[in-house]
């Protein structure tokens, strides 16, 4: 159960259905990130001179968004907020054309990552994570009624990392099994797996129909060091395998083959926060709309290239920038900024 005491669930509001239909519902994690960019390297002990964003964030819901803007007419995501930032995360998933279903936590703030990003060649990115109330949804926030109307059901990895969480997956997973809605997961964070354990990892994801690991994380769920070995060696294990390899593309892979390597698309990276969600959203969306996982892969690897491009972890907005988001984002090269400034 769930450790918060006190919380606001959500109500469905799909119609009453157990036949599969034509929408994503989306489990997982929906945090504040705050993005700092800055020119390496990091100057130890004292200043360094950076751009700073508030962004809405978290690899469930930014898979979610990833999702509607790649198409899918009908996103739903069930996560935990805290009630310090519940309305403005309600705006931004809507805005992106997202259903929410978010619980409220009365008492745990909204989690938040700060993500520092090297705007070097790479724009290569690290995670200081503080989970906040996404660690705490569990199953009292679940109900099968929430699979009324979905043909997919995405869990993210992140739920993995906590027991209530983990409660969650096994009621999920048995729901969908019972309706028959196929499932899939993404690993979420190579850290976080080697914490939990490898073996737990694969007995817990027992049942998912599709997974969907970076490189680095089907090499630690593996131990092998080449791409499609550790993609071929996971298929035995998950039906499908579909692998992120970044800059360069994606493998598919099925019962210990890899049966197509995916191309990646060429874009000028300004910040890689996200790109696997966006992959993962756009897959998503392309299987629900009747694509092979060829097809679906080659859509990742396209919204992959397009989220690089950006900063933040989620699709570009059509209707004005984002909340709290500043005009420019550009690091300063003039020195650093007073605190607060």
């Amino acid at each position: 159960m769930s450790t918060a005491p006190e919380s606001t669930a959500p109500e469905s509001t799909a119609p009453e259905s157990t036949a599969p239909g034509d929408a994503l519902l989306v489990v997982g994690d929906v945090v504040t990130d705050v993005v700092a960019r800055y020119r390496g390297p990091l100057a130890a002990g004292t200043d360094t001179a950076a751009s700073i964003r508030r962004l809405p964030g978290g690899a469930g819901a930014n898979v979610a968004c990833w999702a509607a803007y790649a198409g899918c007419a009908d996103v739903r995501l069930l996560g935990r907020v805290g009630a310090d930032a519940s309305a403005w995360h309600e705006r931004e998933l809507a805005a992106c054309g997202v259903r929410p279903l978010l619980v409220v936590d009365a008492t745990a703030p909204t989690g938040t990552v700060i993500c520092l990003v090297d705007t070097g060649d790479s724009a290569e990115r690290t995670f200081l994570t503080d989970s906040g109330a996404s660690l705490l949804i569990g199953p009292d926030d679940w109900s099968d009624p929430l699979l009324d109307g979905v043909g997919r059901l995405h869990l993210s990895g992140y739920l993995l990392f906590s027991e209530p969480g983990r409660a969650l997956v096994s009621a999920a997973l048995a729901a969908a099994r019972t309706r028959g809605v196929p499932v899939s997961l993404d690993p979420a964070s190579a850290g976080f797996l080697t914490e939990l354990g490898v073996g737990r990892f694969l007995g817990l994801v027992e049942g998912v129909d599709v997974l969907l690991p970076s490189r680095a994380e089907a090499g630690l769920l593996t131990g092998l060091p080449d791409a499609a070995d550790a993609a071929a060696k996971l298929s035995r294990h998950v039906p499908l395998v579909v692998a992120k390899q970044g800059a360069e593309g994606a493998l598919v892979a099925r019962s210990g083959t890899v049966s197509a390597r995916i191309a990646a698309v060429t874009a000028s990276p300004r910040d890689s926060t996200g790109a696997g969600d966006a992959f993962t959203g756009a897959f998503l969306a392309a299987l629900l709309a009747g694509a092979e996982p060829e097809e679906a892969a080659a859509a990742g690897c396209r919204a992959g290239a397009r989220a690089v491009e950006g900063v933040g972890g989620r699709p570009p907005r059509t209707d004005g920038p984002r909340t709290d988001e500043p005009r420019t984002d550009e690091p300063r090269t003039d020195g650093p900024r007073a605190a607060g400034g």
